[in-house]
């Protein structure tokens, strides 16, 4: 994605604040294909102007973001998703993630880190913004069995607090003074060790093991 602006799609059903969305990335340097104001005027453009990612309130008359992403998955458009919240709600989080959203993030972020978070999922990332843990683990009913036989050591509780915070590889090994390619090789033991498809899955299975 590095060669050209990231495609995206605007969906919003507040004109005032998709405008300004659209024109602070604009400014930004992001290409906005596609501006609509519910969910299904964006699926029905969708297959005449695909874009590289797509910018969704969560919460919007009919489908909503989260409606959006499940219908997106059901028809096999495996396009990327960040859904954008005013709530700091992890029930609607865990919601999010579990439809296939690649990423999270609260509409108080500023441009400069929306336009961070969309070249990362671009390029292949999930963003989990951090909320509290206690709500958290209580909102979170799939996982209420806690696994006693996964056991973390430092270094890899190290690396998913860094995931949860959106860092890519390269960032999470210059942090820790790691090689990107050993960073790497960490979470994919992570995922296999926590039994889980994903980095964010990885990092709320964590939480909710009270793990991290």
């Amino acid at each position: 994605m590095s060669a050209r602006a990231v495609r995206i799609a605007l969906c919003d059903d507040q004109a005032l604040v998709l405008r300004g969305l659209s024109s602070l990335l604009a400014d930004l340097g992001v290409e906005i294909a596609l501006e609509c104001s519910d969910a299904e005027r964006l699926l029905a453009a969708l297959p005449q102007r695909p874009v590289d990612l797509i910018v969704s309130d969560i919460r919007m008359p009919g489908l909503g973001g989260i409606g959006l992403i499940r219908t997106l998955r059901e028809r096999g458009d495996a396009t990327p998703v960040i859904l954008l919240t005013t709530f700091d709600d992890p029930g609607l989080m865990m919601q999010a993630v579990d439809a296939g959203a690649q990423g999270f993030l609260l509409k108080d972020a500023s441009p400069e880190d929306l336009k961070a978070a969309i070249q990362r999922v671009a390029a292949g990332e999930t963003l989990l913004q951090p909320v509290s843990l206690g709500p958290v683990r209580a909102a979170w009913t799939g996982e209420a069995v806690v696994d006693s036989a996964v056991r973390l050591t430092e270094r890899e509780r190290s690396i998913l607090r860094l995931v949860a915070g959106g860092y890519s590889n390269k960032e999470i090994g210059r942090s820790l003074h790691l090689s990107e390619g050993t960073v790497k090789n960490y979470v994919s033991e992570l995922l296999v060790k926590l039994d889980c498809r994903d980095r964010t899955h990885a990092v709320l299975k964590a939480i909710t093991q009270r793990l991290l």
